[in-house]
């Protein structure tokens, strides 16, 4: 019979990494010290750390490494890219098995942001998105999700010893949703205070309009803030955008919108591309109010960045577009582009299906 693959020590939720020792003889209470140091230390070589008891000295030794049964998720950096505008920075991640995901840390007035990819590819297949694009390779990991947020936890304190990771958003490469308890468990971890400690209140995760995974959410009270990508008032002028509006529809899409705002009592954020002559018409913005009506929702318009796959064009409508939806009592912002010119913009993320080995 052969061995079990080797598995991710990032991968164990705090209960499993429990379990863990104990069925190899090492007492539970071991399990605190080795999360701190693998969740808020963020340790790269566990045996180089202080305040180990010698059982679980001996079991690190004995379990964790190459060839071994636990592995570390530990991406290696394919390529840095630092924009123009100082405060953006993204990394290519070279995951385990050569596949790649792109994750972006940004700067807003001290506060840092950290942008995750939950999957290598996406299914979802928006036009104007390079992730879309590329079409779907597998998901993630939630060791793999929690590795990028430790990757740029590094980067910051690196640069920044004095600052912390405050916010983390699910907007990178993939479409969390489609990945529920992957995503989920990683969230777990990254939010746990013994660790990384981002609080729920901090975490969003954007979602195309997954509706099984909108109502599970609410279900099971998940505390994270929840962004809708939208982009289009009718069905026509959606699924030309946003093909899985086929599968979950306006109509059902803005259905599970309003049972997660009475369950869960949360403001959705709701998340507008703006494409010229598409979506950003002042009847669209008008039509868009209307379907909206009676929601606690915080409209975020975002201008399209450029992509090799699409053909369209930023609109110029913003501004105008965003007036018709605050005279209508909405609130609504214009996002801020960031790293436009190192594609590390909304929509921009992409990476090779498999890296060269």
């Amino acid at each position: 019979m052969s061995a079990s693959p080797p598995r991710s020590l990032h991968d164990l939720s705090f209960i499993a990494m429990e379990s863990e020792l104990q069925a190899a003889g090492v007492s539970a209470h071991h399990a605190k010290a080795l999360w701190r140091a693998l969740h808020f230390h963020g340790a790269q070589d566990l045996l180089d750390q202080d305040g180990f008891s010698p059982p679980l000295r001996r079991w690190l030794a004995s379990a964790v490494g190459e060839g071994k049964a636990f592995f570390l998720d530990e991406p290696g950096v394919v390529e840095e890219s630092h924009s123009s505008d100082l405060l953006t920075r993204k990394f290519l991640l070279r995951l385990r098995d050569g596949h790649s995901v792109e994750t972006v840390l940004m700067g807003y007035d001290g506060r840092y942001t950290a942008c995750v990819s939950t999957q290598v590819g996406c299914a979802m297949g928006c036009v104007f998105c390079a992730t879309g694009q590329m079409g779907f390779v597998r998901h993630l990991r939630p060791g793999e999700i929690i590795a990028q947020v430790l990757h740029a936890r590094r980067i910051l304190l690196a640069s920044h010893p004095q600052r912390r990771l405050r916010n983390l958003v699910l907007m990178g490469m993939g479409e969390p949703l489609h990945n529920y308890a992957a995503v989920m468990q990683a969230l777990d971890a990254i939010s746990d205070v013994r660790g990384i400690n981002i609080g729920p209140s901090k975490i969003c995760i954007s979602t195309v309009g997954v509706v099984p995974g909108i109502l599970r959410m609410a279900e099971e009270a998940r505390p994270y803030r929840l962004a809708v990508s939208l982009h289009g008032s009718t069905e026509a002028e959606r699924a030309a955008l946003v093909p899985v509006s086929k599968q979950w529809n306006l109509a059902e899409l803005l259905a599970a919108c309003r049972t997660y705002g009475a369950i869960t009592g949360k403001r959705i954020f709701v998340e507008w591309t703006l494409v010229a002559g598409r979506n950003d018409s002042l009847e669209t913005a008008a039509r868009l109010a209307e379907l909206l009506s009676g929601m606690d929702v915080h409209i975020n318009l975002i201008p399209l960045n450029p992509t090799s796959g699409f053909g369209g064009t930023p609109s110029t409508a913003g501004h105008a577009f965003q007036s018709v939806l605050r005279a209508a009592g909405f609130p609504c912002t214009l996002r801020q582009r960031r790293g436009i010119d190192v594609a590390a913009g909304c929509g921009q993320l992409q990476a090779a299906k498999r890296l060269a080995q």
